[in-house]
């Protein structure tokens, strides 16, 4: 009688400490509950309870939204590096813009002298496609006149393949140089744009 009061006391006095000793709990892929002072192993990746000293849960801690307040936390380190240096190369030029014009007459006469070489090149083209054009329809009416008739000659139709192929080569050079013509503007006008707000908003 003595020994199995002894052993219940024994029991019910181990009971407060296995409580404290149960600080997380969880029930693993295999259906079975588990329990640790640290979170177990087989709960990784699961739903956690942490549990205070009497047992209760204190808080539950989901994986899934771990891993994407995480995901955003990172997003958002990322996207204030990207404006960090986003901002810091507007400060640069802005700087650089500055100490280049003294005024919006040198961002023009700087346009000017850009524009200078391309202009006259699309001018050259110009008149080449011009010239092509003109070579290119007599050719083509004298085939013309052979239609009907008699087979054209073998060298008037090696001569019209040729023209048409210096043609589109023309052609193609000539809206290259234009795409570059406008990039040039375009350069410039952001660049007036820009001096513009700095100068004037800065006289403010």
């Amino acid at each position: 009688m003595l020994r199995q009061i002894a052993a219940v006391t024994v029991a019910l006095l181990a009971l407060p400490l296995a409580a404290q000793a149960q600080s997380y709990r969880c029930v693993g892929t295999d259906g079975k509950k588990y329990y640790g002072q640290t979170i177990p192993q087989p709960c990784l990746g699961q739903v956690i309870e942490e549990l205070s000293p009497q047992g209760m849960v204190v808080r539950r801690i989901d994986p899934a939204a771990t891993a994407a307040q995480r995901a955003a936390k990172q997003a958002e380190i990322e996207a204030k590096k990207k404006e960090d240096a986003t901002a810091k190369e507007e400060q640069r030029r802005a700087k650089a813009l500055l100490a280049t014009y003294t005024g919006e007459k040198d961002i023009e006469n700087a346009r000017q002298r850009a524009l200078e070489d391309h202009q006259k090149a699309v001018k050259e083209i110009e008149a080449r496609v011009g010239t092509l054009k003109q070579r290119h329809a007599e050719l083509q009416k004298e085939l013309d006149f052979f239609q009907g008739k008699k087979k054209p000659p073998a060298k008037l139709e090696e001569e019209l393949k040729s023209s048409e192929i210096d043609l589109k080569a023309q052609e193609s050079l000539l809206a290259a140089k234009q795409k570059e013509v406008d990039a040039i503007n375009a350069k410039y006008d952001d660049d007036k744009k820009r001096y513009i707000e700095l100068t004037r908003g800065s006289s403010k």
